[in-house]
């Protein structure tokens, strides 16, 4: 494989623009830069739905896209899969635009590359949940015996094993909305498309729902563009975040660049209830580990580097850096007494640790838990850093900085 074809993206827009009315092209050629969208209206008669846009998704990545009501956002969905043609500009999938390909394309594209899930769940009353989660396949024309055995594989992994037999109107609003996702990934799609798919659900069970999406993504690993109107489920589920007003998108970023570091003032309104430990990372606040001790490490040689620090505890790692636990001097100094001579040799007390990616608000109730800075480590477990109280309630407190404290 080239290093081009490793990194080029799944999705790619290129200053697109959507205009609706009866001479769209002609509307485009009036358009000026400074022009809002009811100042095109009124003299063309014309809607901006979308607006110059131009994103590149990379594959793997979860791209919401986040917008008030007529904002453009599902208009923009519609185009990533042809449903919508553009009036200017490109949608690239794997490098191929769209808008060379004929109807049989199109549909081919849909069927085995793109699959999307919507609000509605739009589901046959009249057909078991088997029977909807294998209507793709049924379109595709599989052999019934393969089709039911993909479909029963999803409804599993959505977690509706056991309900395959029941009938739409037995099932609440989340247990259909997972109908409807098991049978776009029956299709097995490299690229999963949901147009606001938990808005028609209440409160808790769509929170329940975004927390079993997380999971669920890890399982998958899909394209996804997610299209939400709720700021905090963007920050929540993406890995990048378009916001879109009248039509542009005004900031694209990760959930931190978009809390810490608003564009404007729009998305400055947006993000400001936001509570910034949920999404903030622990990246952003860890500072490198003050002392760390290896096992080997001789007790007196270790007592003494503790003391020139001004420190009573401090973390123990192996001799691949990964995490053993924290030891204090006190500890030390009794090991000392019963004739020890290094770390190994007495018992290390566990360490509270995180990930660098987890949210901050994960930090709090180690903290509370005992006395010990909490350390990061890896996926390995290696130290990389470390979050002393002091630091955590500093940014609990909107007081640390939250870049370069690395």
């Amino acid at each position: 494989m080239t290093e081009t074809q490793i990194s080029q993206p799944k999705i790619s827009c290129k200053n697109l623009w959507k205009v609706f009315g009866p001479s769209p092209r002609h509307a485009l050629s009036v358009v000026t830069d400074t022009m809002n969208k009811e100042e095109i209206l009124d003299q063309t008669g014309h809607v901006i739905a979308i607006r110059n846009v131009s994103f590149d998704i990379l594959e793997g990545e979860v791209f919401m896209i986040m917008g008030l009501s007529g904002s453009g956002k599902s208009t923009l969905a519609r185009c990533l899969n042809g449903l919508i043609k553009p009036t200017r500009g490109q949608v690239l999938l794997d490098g191929i635009d769209l808008a060379t390909m004929n109807e049989a394309e199109l549909r081919m594209a849909r069927r085995h590359k793109v699959s999307m899930v919507f609000q509605h769940f739009a589901l046959f009353p009249h057909r078991s949940i088997l029977e909807n989660a294998a209507y793709g396949l049924e379109l595709q024309g599989l052999d019934k015996g393969l089709r039911q055995k993909k479909a029963r594989e999803v409804l599993d992994l959505v977690g509706l094993r056991g309900w395959e037999n029941s009938y739409p109107d037995e099932l609440s609003g989340g247990m259909q909305q997972r109908v409807g996702l098991a049978r776009a990934l029956a299709l097995d799609p490299e690229i999963l498309i949901m147009d606001e798919p938990f808005s028609a659900l209440d409160p808790l069970i769509r929170r329940q729902m975004q927390d079993e999406f997380i999971s669920l993504v890890a399982k998958v690993r899909k394209t996804i563009v997610f299209i939400s109107h709720d700021l905090n489920e963007a920050l929540k589920l993406g890995t990048k975040v378009a916001i879109m007003k009248d039509g542009e998108i005004v900031q694209l970023g990760t959930p931190e660049e978009i809390v810490s570091a608003p564009s404007n003032e729009y998305v400055a309104q947006f993000v400001c209830d936001v509570s910034h430990d949920k999404v903030l990372p622990v990246r952003s606040i860890m500072r490198k580990p003050e002392l760390k001790l290896y096992a080997s490490q001789k007790l007196r040689a270790a007592l003494q580097v503790m003391e020139v620090k001004g420190i009573d505890q401090a973390f123990v790692v192996n001799s691949q850096d990964r995490l053993m636990g924290v030891i204090k001097a006190d500890d030390i100094s009794q090991a000392l007494t019963r004739n020890c001579t290094t770390l190994d040799e007495i018992t290390i007390e566990r360490a509270p640790m995180v990930g660098p990616d987890q949210p901050i608000a994960e930090v709090t109730p180690l903290t509370a838990a005992c006395d010990n800075t909490v350390a990061v480590v890896d996926g390995d477990e290696k130290l990389i850093g470390e979050v002393p109280r002091v630091v955590l309630l500093r940014a609990l407190a909107g007081k640390e900085n939250p870049h370069g404290t690395v």
